[in-house]
């Protein structure tokens, strides 16, 4: 499958079925064992973001670019600390489930707009841009694309998550893939570390923090990148 009909089958799937799906994932209502283990590691890359961002002290008014944002687990946070947070996602439905989520939590939503467009197409410039678990969706050669846009769109910060590519991951995801059903998705790539650092560091940043959240079956490795 070319980078493209990936880009087709993604979009399609989260306007669907996957819209159910990862709606409950990510909301607060009763789902299965695997499905709370991959909310429980999902949040916890969030958190991490959070964390790093909080502690820098510089959260009010920051611009911030949300690629990818879902149904706003990461952008309503970010927007109730004061940042000014424009989220993206491919899937009109995740857009509409976060606007709603947002005006829920926060009431006033002047600081956080939403907007259904794909990585490519996203424009504007903003202090950090963050890009959680949207790689998984894409092989490397449209990767690298991506990562080279969404540095374009950053002043001053990247922040990204992906499924490190290792051997026991590896084995671990060709296993799945022995037992296809109904908890089949989109397809699932891993990114060895090294390409895409090698890919932020030829966009001009350098890594300054790492993280790593394992859960039985959720698993993100995440970057933050500084301009240099």
């Amino acid at each position: 499958m070319n980078a493209v009909d990936d880009k087709t089958v993604v979009k399609e799937y989260f306007n669907a079925t996957g819209f159910d799906r990862w709606r409950k994932i990510y909301g607060t209502e009763s789902v299965n064992k695997v499905q709370l283990d991959i909310r429980q590691g999902h949040q916890q890359t969030v958190d991490k973001v959070l964390d790093w961002l909080e502690a820098d002290g510089n959260l009010q008014g920051l611009p911030i670019c949300d690629a990818g944002c879902g149904v706003g687990s990461l952008s309503i946070p970010l927007a109730r600390a004061g940042a000014m947070v424009y989220g993206s996602d491919i899937s009109q439905k995740m857009v509409a489930e976060a606007y709603t989520r947002a005006k829920s939590v926060l009431g006033n939503t002047n600081n956080v707009s939403f907007e259904a467009r794909d990585l490519e197409s996203l424009s504007g410039r903003y202090h950090t841009v963050v890009c959680l678990d949207v790689l998984i969706h894409y092989p490397q050669e449209q990767a690298a694309q991506m990562i080279g846009h969404l540095c374009s769109l950053a002043d001053s910060r990247l922040i990204l998550s992906f499924a490190p590519k290792t051997l026991a991951l590896s084995m671990l995801k060709k296993v799945g893939e022995l037992f296809p059903g109904p908890s089949k998705t989109t397809r699932a790539y891993q990114h060895r570390e090294a390409d895409i650092v090698k890919i932020i560091q030829a966009n001009g940043f350098a890594i300054q923090r790492e993280g790593m959240t394992s859960t039985r079956f959720y698993y993100s490795r995440l970057l933050e990148a500084i301009r240099q």
